[in-house]
């Protein structure tokens, strides 16, 4: 990343982003920031698109890997999500779906990963007339993947995206408990696609949070902006989850641009709740 000064401030800060992943897809680690996420000391949340799964092997990944565990950095993956469908009736897709999802649990024995997060996939306006069939589907996908993290030594956080309310997604989390399953709270998705508040969100579904995506947006559209950039109450939230602070969850900066890490990084060391 770019440089900073070397002020108390920033050494300060520099202690907080070992307690934070910062997200990048692999192929930008893989060809440019690798030497700058190991020369900040940030903890990488790598993404995997279907391009990045088809073009890199194994010892590509592996050599990443092995880098970033000599560096003494913690590491949690992030699935694909495009086009894919884990709740999906059509046999073909979840086969495609599932296909994608192995590609990733063969990088959590190379990586060795926290949490390995994908996203829920449920929206209203697609799959609200089968429900029913879609959380069946979903809980068999879930369930499934949840046994192959787990017994790897990783835990499986089901992200929220397009889903209008905890509602939508509290089954999951209820009937999954069992595999720990954690619900990872995305604050800008919230923001933009959520039909309640997030006070509702975390009234709901506190007990599963075990991952908190962080990026701001003024509610209109998913910038993926600096905190403190847009609307999103965020020390409200850390206030709210102020009380489980005996077991904190994992926290993930989302910015899309390196200017908005820094930033995202300073508001962070002003309102740390934990």
């Amino acid at each position: 990343m770019r440089a900073k000064s070397t002020s108390l401030e920033f050494l300060i800060m520099t202690r907080l982003t070992e307690r934070v992943q910062v997200n990048i897809p692999f192929t930008m680690l893989y060809e440019s920031y690798l030497d700058r996420f190991i020369e900040h000391r940030l903890n990488p949340e790598i993404g995997y698109d279907a391009e990045a799964l088809d073009r890199y092997s194994l010892s590509d990944f592996g050599r990443i890997a092995k880098t970033l565990h000599n560096a003494g950095l913690s590491i949690t993956l992030h699935g694909p999500f495009v086009d894919l469908s884990p709740g999906s009736p059509d046999p073909k897709i979840s086969r495609v779906t599932r296909s994608r999802f192995e590609q990733v649990l063969r990088l959590v024995p190379l990586f060795r990963p926290k949490t390995v997060v994908f996203h829920i996939g449920y929206d209203k306006k697609r799959y609200y007339f089968i429900r029913d069939i879609w959380i069946e589907k979903s809980l068999e996908m879930w369930s499934w993947l949840a046994e192959r993290v787990q017994n790897e030594g990783a835990l499986l956080m089901l992200e929220n995206v397009y889903e209008h309310g905890p509602d939508d997604v509290r089954v999951l989390f209820e009937t999954l408990g069992r595999q720990r399953v954690g619900f990872c709270l995305d604050t800008g998705h919230q923001a933009v696609f959520s039909r309640v508040s997030l006070d509702a969100w975390v009234d709901s579904l506190e007990p599963f949070i075990g991952q908190l995506h962080l990026h701001d947006n003024s509610g209109n559209q998913d910038d993926h902006l600096a905190l403190g950039m847009g609307t999103i109450d965020f020390q409200g939230l850390f206030r709210r989850l102020n009380p489980i602070r005996d077991n904190p969850p994992f926290i993930t900066l989302e910015p899309h641009t390196e200017e908005d890490l820094w930033p995202s990084l300073e508001y962070l060391e002003k309102t740390w709740p934990w």
